[in-house]
């Protein structure tokens, strides 16, 4: 998994605890947690455990992956498709009151 480095490092420095400290806690290897610091990467399990010693989500200290621009383009497009369908649905429907109106 991938884990933001600058997060574990600002919580761990916030306690002032040394990377050891950390490593003890977290029931890990030092050289885990200098990994986890310095790559940012670790195991499932590594991560649940400096969440629970943290007292923080998991969605704090994990990376997010960005979209791709290809990726954000489908989505754009798709989204263009349903606001187009549900604006000719509602101008359908509009259109049909007024002739309604008018020819009653």
């Amino acid at each position: 998994m991938e884990i933001n480095p600058v997060a574990i490092r600002t919580l761990r420095q916030e306690k002032g605890w040394t990377q050891q400290h950390l490593a003890d806690a977290c029931a890990i290897s030092l050289r885990t947690v200098q990994r986890v610091e310095k790559e940012g990467s670790a195991s499932n399990d590594t991560l649940l455990g400096l969440c629970a010693v943290f007292e923080v989500e998991q969605k704090q200290l994990l990376v997010l992956p960005k979209p791709t621009h290809e990726q954000m383009q489908q989505v754009s497009l798709y989204q263009q498709r349903i606001l187009l369908t549900v604006t000719t649905l509602i101008g359908g429907c509009i259109g049909a009151l007024i002739m309604y109106l008018v020819i009653k």
